[in-house]
């Protein structure tokens, strides 16, 4: 049975998940990972960026010497597992993704950006504010300012689009939430046809949030992905 990674979504760290690697079986073979800049880890001079992302479960690959693993990816997790199945096919075996944007644009990434205004946040949502200053001590608004310009160059410039898809062949199931208005179903349903071997599971009563979702169904789901 191949590690199964576990990653994270913006503004994240690997503690994200815990809730859901809870509800599974087979523990023994998952492995986490905090993106650079995120929770404790350093926070590094360049920019945020999905391909440095990436690079950062590589590297944890590498020093636990595993040549191929499944990933779970939730929302900006799933899109660094898909670049890297479409880059380094050789060390990604399934992809199952949750509430991940697959579709970027300009105006998606405004879209998304508007909940990062720093002072906005302070005064709107204090008690998230204070969640997130926990979450990552360094300083959860150079987290926030590097994530906004993340989004709105990854909307600039899609790294996923087109013929790429059709370049995925790794098996992949792709989770949506029927009430997810940041990464939504219709936008999954445009893109699962586009990929060789590609799913589409949506889950009923689901927003966008990873601690809101139908764990529980989520968790068979993944399972019977995974050991299939």
């Amino acid at each position: 049975m191949k590690p199964l990674y576990f990653l994270h979504g913006a503004l994240g760290t690997e503690k994200q998940l815990h809730s859901l690697m809870a509800e599974m079986e087979n523990r023994e073979h998952f492995r986490t990972l905090t993106f650079e800049g995120h929770g404790k880890q350093e926070m590094p001079d360049r920019p945020f960026r999905i391909e440095h992302f990436a690079e950062n479960l590589l590297v944890d690959m590498d020093r636990r010497e595993i040549e191929s693993a499944d990933i779970f990816g939730y929302s900006m997790g799933g899109y660094v597992a898909l670049w890297l199945a479409l880059h380094h096919p050789e060390r990604v075996g399934r992809v199952a993704t949750l509430g991940t944007v697959l579709e970027w644009s300009p105006e998606k990434a405004t879209s998304e950006t508007r909940f990062l205004n720093i002072e906005k946040m302070k005064k709107k949502v204090p008690e998230f504010v204070a969640f997130l200053a926990k979450e990552h001590p360094s300083g959860w608004e150079e987290v926030a300012a590097k994530t906004d310009e993340l989004l709105t160059h990854l909307g600039a410039n899609p790294l996923i689009e087109g013929a790429d898809w059709e370049r995925i062949k790794q098996p992949v199931r792709f989770h949506t939430g029927d009430r997810d208005a940041t990464a939504t179903p219709d936008s999954a349903f445009r893109i699962v046809g586009k990929l060789p071997f590609a799913e589409l599971c949506t889950l009923p009563g689901t927003p966008h949030p990873v601690q809101k979702a139908n764990l529980p169904l989520l968790a068979a789901s993944l399972e019977q992905f995974f050991n299939s």
